[in-house]
Parts: structure tokens; sequence; C-alpha cells
């Protein structure tokens, strides 16, 4: 089997439009992708929310510091 050169965008992009299709079950998109099911489900809401651009990384920098 050849190895994937899609970029990780793409792989995200291809996850949401397959479970948006609802033709498998998340939880087996999730093991064919290698991802946790609660990401899965948060990729999904992301996308319903913001569109494509929402599947994008995020920084994990905190937003509050509250010793500031």
């Amino acid at each position: 089997m050849p190895w994937r050169t899609e970029s990780v965008m793409e792989q995200r992009v291809e996850f949401v439009l397959r479970a948006l299709q609802e033709e498998e079950t998340m939880a087996a998109l999730c093991r064919e992708y290698e991802i946790s099911r609660p990401t899965g489900y948060l990729w999904l809401q992301r996308y319903r929310e913001a569109g494509v651009q929402a599947l994008s990384d995020r920084s994990h920098a905190p937003t509050h510091f509250p010793s500031r």
C-alpha cells in the first residue's frame, strides 16, 4: 500500500466530507484516519460552524492570563 501524499488539511477536509455523507459510522472513519472519536466530532462541529478554514491547526497558547 503506498503512503498518503496528502497534506493534513486535505485529509481533514476529506474526513469531514465523508462524515457528512453518513454512509459510514463515525467510529469506522476515525479508525481509518487514526484519530479519536472526540477529535472527529470536534472537526465536524468546527466545519459546520465556520467552514473549511476552521479545520486548520490552532494555537495552543493560552488566551487568558489570570495572574496578569
